[in-house]
């Protein structure tokens, strides 16, 4: 419906006046009937309870006789919406119920038995692969020509030879300004295999982007591509060179085989895939893989001692009488599958104990922990001094404002100061700039309140609530306090502008939500009487409510 435009008007109809609402539907071209009428008679878009708990909310329902913050989650709209689940979730446990039932396995402890040994091994041997496939211990042995084997997401690729091996190229705002494109030693520390793309040349059929259960490769010379595993003798399949992540690998093999110069061509990747298929020939099917012990050098302990349980596993598993017989696939997949709906019937009876009872009560009776630790309630949730401080407070993180309020923060710092060091709690937009280097009369006061954010999330933690420590102080963004204060100093709206990327109406905003967020501040000073602070506050806002910033209208 490009380039058709379409106006809606009307009103919805009033309860116990109405039968029916009126809307007049106006477009400058022909339309299809029924997209007419989905537009009109579609179904409406669904409303989902954004409802979070808040420590304000808290206190301010704490400062009501008539109401509790339990009460008010037991009739949220929240709760109302969980509720109307159940009766789909118990219809959902009986239907899994039903089909545990008709799920019968012979000799059921001997194959659980089984299912657990093979489990372990499997568990275990995917904590060695990630150790031997470490970049540490890998790259030296990623040669030209070295038989690997690609697997990920439920995915057997089968083997491939390796032809090159890079660091993971950065796609993000740095590169595309004219930075490093190449992962630094601190992020590929970060990354670790998923830091290193290797290219394998293997045999796989490419698929559209849209097929489930596919290999999406990182990066090629032709683009984008998708592939799926595909039979070594499949004549479907193509013979390509595929870029995939250091982690899809699971397997390194001892054997190497001579690459061409050029892969380019059709011919060579045809003869290199007859050439793959004579040496898994000549092997018998078993590629013979190195040892990392002896072969790679890993000499840590624990990978040693992970090595030994793994061989005495593999021991155990061999002596199972189910190994090796005829139905042992057959019973592993009974057995799987059994574990997987009980697994399904536990989340689901989880649910339904969850929705029964108050939803997020377990995380109000953790804020409450945290407000009694700090001081804003008493151990008989009687709101104290600072909670009736941290009631002002809206539009900023309440309990970071109120310890720097009652530590007496403000007080030291110049009106400037205070405007530009409130800036951290309005602005919330992600910047592709790296933190400013603040003058020291502004980076003192930041790092003040960034010490009383981690104390707050470390007594958040030890109140079984938790938070991240640094993500909680990086949520407070310093970006705009060189610009508050230039604004604060008279600077004018172009000059700031040029001192940031942040765009104008970001600006603009932040500096009406900083308006508001004083306002509030101004009313917690005067809640515990502190008139020198209010005055401070006030004088904020005077200093940065002027000219085009709090204009009532921009068609000026």
């Amino acid at each position: 419906m490009s380039g058709e435009y379409i106006q809606m008007s009307g009103r919805a109809g009033r309860r116990g006046l109405d039968d029916r609402g009126v809307v007049i539907l106006m477009l400058d071209e022909k339309m299809e009937p029924a997209i007419a009428k989905g537009m009109v008679k579609g179904e409406p878009d669904v409303l989902n309870s954004a409802f979070h708990l808040s420590y304000n909310m808290i206190l301010n329902l704490m400062r009501v006789e008539t109401f509790t913050p339990q009460f008010m989650l037991e009739r949220s709209f929240h709760q109302f919406q969980t509720q109307a689940e159940i009766p789909q979730l118990e219809n959902r446990a009986h239907e899994l119920e039903l089909d545990l039932s008709e799920l019968k396995i012979d000799d059921e402890p001997s194959v659980k038995r089984f299912y657990e040994l093979r489990t372990q091994l499997d568990k275990l041997s995917e904590d060695m692969t990630k150790v031997v496939i470490h970049p540490s211990h890998s790259l030296p042995f990623l040669q030209p020509g070295r038989f690997v084997r690609v697997s990920t997401g439920g995915l057997n690729f089968g083997w491939g030879c390796v032809t090159f091996f890079q660091r993971k190229i950065i796609k993000d705002s740095k590169a595309k300004r004219g930075g490093n494109p190449r992962a630094s030693d601190e992020e590929l520390k970060k990354l670790g295999a998923d830091g290193y793309i290797v290219d394998v040349l293997m045999h796989c059929k490419r698929v559209d982007q849209n097929t489930p259960r596919r290999l999406e490769a990182t990066s090629a010379s032709d683009g984008d591509m998708a592939v799926v595993p595909c039979d070594i003798n499949d004549t479907s399949g193509e013979t390509i060179v595929v870029p995939v992540l250091l982690s899809c690998i699971d397997r390194i093999s001892t054997v190497r085989v001579h690459l061409p110069k050029d892969l380019k061509s059709s011919k060579e990747r045809k003869d290199m895939r007859k050439r793959m298929v004579e040496v898994e020939r000549r092997l018998g099917g078993k590629i013979p893989l190195l040892n990392p012990i002896n072969d790679m050098g890993i000499a840590d302990p624990e990978f040693k001692t992970l090595v030994g349980k793994i061989s005495s596993m593999e021991k155990k598993l061999h002596e199972h009488k189910l190994f090796g017989s005829d139905d042992e696939a057959n019973l592993f997949t009974s057995y799987q599958q059994k574990v997987a709906l009980q697994g399904q019937l536990r989340d689901l009876r989880h649910k339904i104990t969850e929705a029964q009872s108050a939803v997020q009560l377990d995380e109000l009776k953790c804020r409450k922990r945290v407000l009694r630790r700090l001081g804003y309630t008493t151990e008989e949730d009687v709101i104290t001094m600072k909670g009736r401080v941290a009631c002002e407070i809206t539009s900023g993180d309440e309990l970071l404002l109120t310890e720097l309020i009652f530590h007496s923060v403000f007080n030291d710092l110049t009106v400037e100061q205070t405007v530009s060091l409130l800036s951290c709690f309005v602005f919330q937009e992600k910047t592709n700039n790296e933190p400013p280097k603040l003058k020291d009369d502004l980076a003192a006061p930041l790092r003040i309140m960034q010490e009383s954010a981690r104390q707050i999330a470390q007594i958040s933690n030890e109140c079984k609530l938790r938070v991240n420590e640094e993500e909680y102080v990086e949520s407070f963004k310093p970006e705009l306090m060189d610009v508050v204060n230039a604004w604060c100093r008279g600077a004018k709206f172009s000059q700031i502008c040029r001192m940031t990327d942040v765009f104008e109406g970001s600006l603009i905003r932040a500096f009406r939500r900083l308006e508001e967020l004083l306002r509030q501040m101004c009313q917690a000073a005067k809640a515990i009487g502190n008139v020198d602070l209010e005055n401070k506050f006030a004088d904020g806002i005077v200093k940065i409510k002027r000219d085009i910033i709090f204009a009532a209208s921009l068609y000026l």
